[in-house]
């Protein structure tokens, strides 16, 4: 396609013999210009794209501020329940860590944990809290992986989209070429601004989506194995065979006394 605007391009240039030599204009200018010849069709494509690239940058700052507190809280959640010898002092806490996908694994097992046993000694199903962890942490990873699908899709569609302001640039370019009866730069260029300016739009839409994509991805990825290792951090609590009685399961885990 690159290959076939540079020919396009090359051939007006060297049939407008008749014309008179095209006027300077600022490089600041250039894209006003661009716009102002554009048609309905490349107006309408890039108004398709500043919406999609508006919705991108709003998953974008949110996810990524969503991200960060996420990792802040968990690092302070898990300094707190290590230092913690029973599982009530977490549960009082786990509020000021909300944002910390390891307080909804936390909350989920310990909910289930205080039906079974009334909040001390050995679970008398481990079974279930493990059900329940896995439950939770699907939970939270789908929470954070939400909107993420917008981000694929525009990373995906934009360039077509703006493909098809490009093609749709170049049949108008064919067609004031037609109209003229001359090959002659002023007929055709309209058309070559629009396929040139959606087709630069299309990249610039696509390129911060897919890159902010992969990123987060590969974030939620982490999160979900930092999941997986706090709910077996805590089960293994959970089930020490030599608790007490009326021992907390944190308490016994660590060899404490209540």
């Amino acid at each position: 396609m690159t290959h076939f605007l540079f020919t396009v391009a090359f051939f007006l240039f060297q049939t407008d013999a008749d014309g008179a030599a095209p006027p300077v204009t600022k490089p600041g200018s250039a894209i006003l210009d661009m716009l102002q010849n554009s048609g309905p069709v490349a107006i309408g494509v890039l108004a398709i794209l500043l919406i999609a690239s508006l919705w991108s940058w709003a998953i974008i700052l949110g996810k990524w501020g969503g991200f960060r507190k996420a990792d802040t809280q968990s690092r302070r959640f898990l300094r707190a329940f290590r230092k913690a010898s029973r599982l009530q002092e977490i549960a009082t806490v786990s509020e000021q860590f909300k944002p910390s996908p390891l307080v909804h694994v936390f909350d989920e097992v310990y909910e289930t944990y205080r039906r079974q046993t009334g909040g001390y000694g050995a679970p008398r199903n481990i079974t279930a809290l493990e059900r329940a962890a896995q439950t939770a942490a699907s939970e939270a990873l789908s929470t954070m992986e939400s909107r993420l699908t917008w981000l694929a899709t525009i990373a995906a569609t934009a360039p077509f989209v703006g493909l098809f302001g490009t093609i749709m640039g170049i049949v108008d370019a064919f067609h004031g070429l037609g109209t003229a009866g001359a090959a002659t730069l002023r007929a055709v260029a309209p058309g070559v601004s629009e396929a040139l300016i959606t087709t630069a739009a299309g990249m610039l839409v696509a390129v911060p989506a897919v890159v902010a994509y992969n990123q987060f991805a590969a974030r939620c990825r982490d999160q979900g194995g930092r999941m997986d290792d706090f709910a077996r951090e805590l089960l293994n609590s959970m089930e020490e065979v030599s608790l007490k009685p009326g021992q907390d399961p944190v308490e016994a885990g660590r060899g404490l006394q209540q």
